[in-house]
């Protein structure tokens, strides 16, 4: 008999009922946490949040608070993209703009969100404007790093064997950092947005009076705990909606590399 065969342990199930298993464990440990002593305080439980998702969708509350939150965070992220890109590739290719620029965003991301709401109310009002800048500030920070890290991890052999090749450095930007640079970009995308998601409540806080983040803050203060948990769910599953979607992009343009699973 052969010693070193091993016997293969590894439940095999498809990744959708591995999927509906956490799900259940999720919600199981839902009830008994809501169920409990302490927990009953903090935690409605999970047909009362169903109830309350009933009522406000039924009663069309529910809608503008989504819409007004996706295009805040939409609108942040998407402005936040658009700067990062060439700001991340300038630090990475030309030395003065990095030595010039780089210790700006290194000050800057170590200060939360949350701490230039007074100074952003003051110069753009309590308007949407004002909100679309705290999540650009939160995205763009976590996105130009990310790039930037990306662009300057290029394999320089890469670029070394182009140049003896004769490519230009048009040639070598388009054909060689991009594509080396797309999984950064990716990343980053899914960093920032993740940002702007966790930013939102803090954004809403500048004088909002619709978005999913207002909600949850209204119904704390209204003790009303189905509809705070209800707000903190309907965040996560953006986020997570953000998340495959990114995913999907990722499979499609960066398909051709060799991954590490």
């Amino acid at each position: 008999m052969a010693g070193n065969k091993k016997k293969k342990t590894s439940i095999t199930l498809p990744h959708y009922m591995w999927l509906s298993l956490s799900i259940v464990l999720a919600i199981i440990l839902w009830i008994a946490v809501s169920k409990s002593e302490g927990g009953s305080v903090m935690f409605a439980d999970p047909w009362k949040v169903f109830q309350a998702l009933i009522k406000k969708a039924g009663n069309g509350t529910l809608w503008p608070h989504i819409q007004i939150s996706l295009f805040r965070v939409i609108s942040g992220f998407s402005i936040a993209f658009a700067v990062s890109i060439p700001v991340a590739f300038l630090m990475a290719w030309y030395k003065p703009f990095r030595y010039l620029v780089e210790p700006w965003i290194q000050f800057i991301r170590n200060i939360p969100p949350l701490a230039y709401i007074p100074l952003i109310v003051l110069g753009s009002g309590v308007g949407e404007k004002s909100k679309v800048i705290v999540i650009f500030i939160a995205a763009f920070l976590t996105l130009v790093i990310t790039i930037y890290q990306g662009v300057l991890n290029v394999d320089q052999t890469l670029i070394k064997a182009a140049k003896v090749l004769g490519a230009n450095d048009r040639d070598i930007f388009f054909k060689i950092i991009i594509p080396a640079s797309t999984p950064y970009i990716l990343i980053g995308t899914r960093l920032g947005l993740s940002a702007s998601l966790t930013t939102l409540i803090a954004a809403e806080l500048t004088g909002a009076s619709k978005g999913l983040g207002i909600m949850t803050q209204q119904a704390s203060a209204m003790f009303e705990r189905d509809v705070l948990l209800l707000g903190i769910i309907l965040i996560g599953v953006l986020g997570i909606t953000f998340e495959k979607i990114v995913k999907t992009l990722e499979r499609k343009l960066t398909g051709w590399q060799e991954k590490i699973q």
